[in-house]
């Protein structure tokens, strides 16, 4: 009900019910106070973005236009706040946001760099603030060894034909931009978010950010290595769902997480041995 209706029926019940006019006024007022409360509160919950939220979407958007890659350097904070006509506070509030979300990492003394192109909205577990990337890579993909072999079979047993087709699209288009050579990580997203839709299971849907998280982070920390082994198990996962295999299916999968985690291991092991090789010598 519209507030000005709502406010004519609720005026309406208080002449049919209260016959002293004192009363009468008293009701009356008490409903104007709490439509004009209710009012302002949801003005504040409409607040707009402040200026430092407003430029961190700008940055965003700036990244993607140029094309800044991962691994590239962004301009510095004197040179952000002239191309975005802010102070440098401002600029230091949005590069702050666009860390937390896992987009930029400050490396002091040297810059301020892309470490991933794919914004994460809505980071309610609070992976953005988590530093050491490598092992919440590995976490991640321990997590993810739990919960996903199992939603294959699910989605073996409940997928239609259609949503089979839908798969196998996301698939081929996996393939298809990385082969062109085209960022493919937001559909790598779509291909696992809508298996997990298909196991039919409302608590695993609100576990698709755990999974989002892990394949933008492997992506970020591997630049993008092991696609072929990614792509090969794709199609044995598509595959296997379509001929209604829930081992295969559940094969495939295991196959795919545990060649990521592989590499996710590597990795650790040379930060481990980079790390040693530049620690000082017992005296």
């Amino acid at each position: 009900m519209k507030p000005k209706r709502q406010h004519h029926a609720e005026k309406h019940i208080i002449d049919k019910r209260v016959k002293n006019t004192s009363q009468k006024k008293f009701w009356e007022s008490r409903i104007l106070l709490f439509h004009k409360e209710k009012t302002m509160s949801q003005k504040k919950v409409q607040i707009k973005k402040t200026l430092g939220q407003q430029t961190e979407d700008q940055l965003m958007k700036y990244i993607l236009d140029n094309q800044i890659a991962i691994g590239e350097k962004i301009p510095n904070e004197f040179e952000l706040a002239g191309i975005f006509d802010v102070g440098r506070s401002t600029i230091r509030e949005a590069v702050k946001g666009l860390v937390s979300r896992g987009i930029l990492e400050v490396r002091r003394g040297d810059g301020t760099y892309v470490i991933s192109t794919v914004y994460m909205e809505n980071d309610v577990l609070g992976f953005g603030q988590i530093k050491d990337r490598y092992q919440l890579a590995l976490d991640l993909f321990d997590v993810r060894l739990m919960i996903e072999p199992e939603i294959v079979t699910w989605a073996c047993r409940k997928a239609t034909k259609e949503q089979i087709a839908k798969l196998r699209e996301l698939c081929n288009e996996v393939e298809r931009l990385y082969k062109q050579g085209y960022n493919h990580i937001q559909k790598d997203i779509e291909f696992h978010s809508y298996l997990a839709k298909l196991s039919g299971n409302m608590v695993v849907e609100r576990l698709i950010p755990v999974i989002n998280t892990s394949v933008v982070i492997f992506a970020n920390i591997t630049y993008r290595s092991l696609m072929q082994e990614t792509l090969e198990t794709h199609r044995a996962i598509v595959n296997s769902i379509e001929h209604k295999d829930p081992v295969g299916a559940k094969c495939a999968m295991n196959m795919h997480l545990t060649y990521n985690r592989q590499v996710i291991m590597e990795f650790l092991e040379k930060k481990k041995k980079v790390r040693k090789n530049h620690e000082p010598d017992d005296i």
